[in-house]
């Protein structure tokens, strides 16, 4: 029977140090109409930079609802509004409230929202 390697102190260290480096490796902000308009896939980062209509928005995460897009751009409540997202090359996309919008993905380049007619939704 063999048992199961334990990691030394020195192995231990070495993956700390790796894990670090990985983490430095992250950009800070990343604006993603940036490389939308490339057509390519933004790197991982801390912060990302979206715009919403003409106003620029930093979060901290790499995905959000629409829900959540809607209520970071102050459109409240959301279900008396619409979001679309503007891709590379002039295709637009609609946005459920509960739909989930990764930012790492290549080609989103901004969002779009409008009010809601009575008679829609």
């Amino acid at each position: 029977m063999s048992k199961e390697h334990e990691p030394t102190v020195a192995e231990l260290a070495e993956k700390v140090e790796h894990l670090e480096e990985l983490v430095e490796d992250l950009l800070e902000v990343v604006e993603i109409e940036e490389w939308g308009k490339r057509n390519e896939c933004p790197p991982r980062a801390r912060s990302y930079i979206i715009r919403i209509d003409k106003v620029k928005y930093t979060v901290h995460v790499a995905h959000m609802t629409g829900r959540e897009l809607l209520k970071l751009a102050g459109k409240v409540p959301p279900e008396k509004f619409s979001i679309s997202q503007k891709m590379h090359g002039g295709h637009v996309k609609s946005i459920g409230l509960d739909d989930v919008v990764d930012f790492t993905c290549p080609g989103v380049e901004r969002f779009m929202t409008l009010p809601l007619d009575q008679t829609e939704g």
